[in-house]
């Protein structure tokens, strides 16, 4: 298992790739990382081969953060984030600070999600997408990969980060992971160290909710909302923010063919999220 090179500052990093000739993937996180963020190196590796560039950046952005959320209290783990990256057989991370990755403090341009970054997460998290799409576009910038990785598990961010690609003709391809869960069925998420002893069963509430809608898509829409409200509406310690069923681009209602079911909730203090594909009727 070797050390994957560590680089603070773009001079450092573009130093780094300018010795690459090859493929490079790139996986994007904010640190605290867990098996899903893993199984995305793993998906980059097999995309770039042996011979091929496995890029991690590491920075926690805080232009996507909202007044009163977790920035401060998000978990900044990068001794054992290193390690997790050397078992991976990760080559290169990226771990700016602030000051490097917004030189000029916050910018004066960013990138607007437009109508879908003001809808679900971007209802309640109104700059959350705005925020997002910016660092992406500069990581992208910045790493110049092959290919850059995300998992369905925020699958709204994955959704609008290709949008941008398409719309503003980046050169990059954008690969989906499936969403890594615990064998419960929680989805894996860096916040979910912030549940309870009390609260953590209460969670699988969500997976279990999305699991049911799934399961009764043959009956349609509506059946597939009903499903998963039942299963809701016997954990009443979740405040659900918004169950959804949407085309699979996010983009309207969900009525025939591939759709995605959406969930948002609190338990507590931690806001959960979570989403499966759901296939209705094509007639």
């Amino acid at each position: 298992m070797s050390e994957p090179a560590v680089v603070r500052t773009r001079e450092d990093l573009s130093d780094a790739l300018a010795e690459a000739d090859t493929e490079t993937a790139v996986v994007m996180t904010l640190g605290a990382l867990h098996e899903g963020h893993a199984a995305l190196m793993r998906a980059a590796r097999d995309l770039v081969g042996d011979d091929g560039l496995v890029i991690v950046t590491i920075f926690v952005n805080p232009l996507q953060f909202g007044p009163g959320e977790d920035l401060d209290r998000y978990p900044r783990t990068l001794d054992a984030d290193l390690k997790m990256c050397a078992a991976e057989g990760v080559d290169l991370v990226f771990a700016p600070d602030l000051d490097e990755m917004y030189p000029s403090g916050a910018p004066m341009v960013t990138v607007d999600p437009g109508r879908l970054g003001r809808e679900l997460e971007g209802a309640a998290r109104p700059d959350h997408f705005a925020g997002v799409l910016t660092v992406v576009a500069k990581l992208l910038n910045l790493t110049v990969p092959t290919f850059a990785l995300f998992g369905e598990k925020d699958y709204q961010q994955l959704t609008l980060v290709r949008r941008m690609v398409t719309d503003l003709e980046l050169p990059y391809e954008i690969v989906a992971v499936p969403t890594v869960r615990e064998p419960d069925g929680l989805a894996l998420s860096s916040r979910n160290r912030y549940l309870s002893a009390d609260e953590r069963p209460l969670a699988l509430a969500l997976s279990a909710a999305l699991r049911a809608g799934r399961d009764a898509a043959a009956n349609g829409r509506d059946a597939v909302l009903r499903a998963a409200r039942i299963v809701l509406d016997r954990t009443p310690e979740l405040d659900v923010d918004y169950l959804e069923l949407r085309t699979t681009d996010l983009a309207e209602q969900a009525e025939t063919g591939e759709a995605r079911l959406l969930i948002a909730a609190r338990l507590g203090t931690t806001r959960l999220i979570d989403n499966v594909l759901a296939e209705l009727p094509t007639h």
